[in-house]
């Protein structure tokens, strides 16, 4: 008998969440390490069955669609499974002593691990769902999650995050509802054979799509994002910026590529595309300005979330059976899954030298370098990333990217990207030159060698994206949509 992958990677960070409510203090770093290596080798297993197998699918209590609810796993699933069992575990490990809930004197030590707990049980439930409302319960927990991690570092960030994403709910279920009421159904699966393209299927669609938008912080609805990454803890701003947002565009890249991968040329992808060069642009000149560092990075996020969605123009609508698709579908996921590695690393750094310094002010980094060398080199190597530099992940997926945009003769999009690279080696080469400039800085805290080896392992995964592109390629291409068919030629 087959293990239980997909139920097994839901059911325990949801058993987790419970138990970590129950139990309070008792046993809570053993229930990570638990958890951590489970969903690890569960994760990894699905990459290798997934591999082998082909999709999996599995009906939850055997009751078939559209009575009952299924997962579903292909090769974007499992790759977006194994990047969320890397980055949790790490965040996790420089989270336990801010949260370490044996501190009994606030009460966020004790709320920390439930809501982390129930974060990767929503992020999982994402990643493999197969029914739109499932998915909408399943953001609906993650926002839950995220609020209140957003919330011990700014109450005000947090009431405007959750004002934005229950809007963003709200659409999406306006959308979940008009489907179900044109053909019935809910499963992916089901309504890819009935679904059509008449204007209540396009309305649907488009109201999915704007409350997703707000979910994901793409411009010009991401003024929730700067403060509310810049103010929360470390840990809750790597978990937002490299995973929470990353859910909503994934149901995005299922809607218009599995569902509706004709409807999208009737004006939603050229306006897709359009918001995310703004993103790109916007994002970038005001990190630019920024004075911190943590809100540097959380412009960067608003900026590189931009590139997510070039897919849309570059892949999706009257270009899916071009043969360019595949190279820009697989190159925005990719830059998903490398930004997601890139991203927690430098939150995390920012975090560390926030707790080193006491405070993320470039005028006060001046030095750093020589006492956290470990801790920037970390950012450096998120950086040549982010700025799409080779040998990383990053310029990989904007090389596969920028390709398909010169094939498609689309050299707007080209250059905004270019243009993109070399803002990001403004604003993120600000803090380095500040750290490595000779001078002494006085540590109000020291900082434990193995928690600053965190970032830079998250950040190395990023680049070694780049130098083992075969692997999460060649994963990526299972079961993708018909719409990434083809080959670049």
């Amino acid at each position: 008998m087959d293990w239980p992958l997909l139920e097994t990677l839901v059911a325990v960070p949801l058993a987790a969440a419970l138990w970590s409510v129950v139990a309070g203090r008792r046993g809570a770093l053993g229930l990570l390490v638990a958890v951590s290596t489970t969903m690890c080798a569960t994760a990894l297993a699905l990459w290798g069955a997934v591999t082998t197998d082909g999709p999996r699918e599995v009906a939850l209590g055997g009751w078939q669609a559209p009575l009952g609810i299924g997962l579903h796993a292909d090769g974007l699933s499992a790759a977006f499974v194994l990047t969320c069992a890397l980055i949790m575990p790490a965040v996790a490990a420089c989270a336990y002593r801010a949260f370490a809930p044996r501190i009994p004197e606030q009460a966020r030590r004790y709320t920390f691990w439930p809501l982390f707990y129930a974060m990767w049980t929503a992020l999982n439930a994402v990643f493999l769902g197969r029914d739109l409302f499932s998915l909408y319960v399943a953001l609906e927990l993650l926002t839950i999650a995220a609020v209140g991690m957003v919330a011990y570092g700014s109450a005000r960030a947090a009431l405007r995050y959750l004002m934005v994403a229950l809007l963003g709910s709200t659409a999406y279920l306006a959308g979940v509802m008009l489907i179900y009421a044109t053909s019935g159904a809910l499963d992916t699966g089901l309504l890819y054979r009935t679904l059509g393209d008449s204007r209540a299927v396009l309305l649907a669609g488009a109201l999915m799509t704007a409350g997703l938008l707000a979910k994901t912080a793409l411009f010009p609805l991401h003024a929730w994002l700067p403060p509310a990454h810049a103010g929360a803890p470390a840990p809750g701003s790597a978990l937002l910026s490299a995973l929470v947002i990353k859910a909503s565009f994934l149901i995005l890249l299922r809607i218009w590529f599995d569902l509706m991968p004709d409807a999208g040329g009737r004006g939603v992808t050229p306006v897709l595309g359009a918001l995310g060069a703004a993103a790109i642009v916007y994002g970038s000149l005001l990190a630019i300005v920024q004075t911190r560092l943590k809100r540097i990075v959380a412009y960067s996020t608003v900026a590189q979330v931009g590139y997510l969605f070039l897919v849309f123009p570059l892949a999706g609508g009257a270009a899916y059976e071009m043969p360019w698709a595949a190279g820009a579908w697989t190159g925005g996921v990719l830059h998903a899954l490398a930004h997601a590695f890139a991203k927690a690393a430098m939150f995390l750094a920012a975090g560390l030298v926030i707790e080193a310094l006491g405070h993320d002010r470039l005028g006060g980094m001046k030095g750093l370098a020589r006492a956290m060398p470990l801790t920037l080199a970390a950012f450096a190597l998120a950086a040549v990333s982010l700025m799409g530099l080779p040998p990383s992940g990053g310029f990989m997926a904007k090389y596969l990217m920028l390709t398909s945009a010169l094939a498609a003769g689309q050299v707007g999009y080209a250059l905004v990207m270019l243009a993109g690279g070399l803002l990001a080696a403004l604003y993120l080469f600000r803090p380095l030159n500040r750290a490595l400039k000779r001078h002494d800085v006085v540590l109000k805290s020291s900082v434990a060698l193995w928690r600053q080896a965190v970032p830079f392992v998250l950040a190395a995964i990023a680049v070694a994206m780049g130098i083992a592109v075969n692997a999460p390629y060649a994963l990526l291409q299972i079961g993708r949509p018909l719409a990434a068919e083809e080959g670049i030629e």
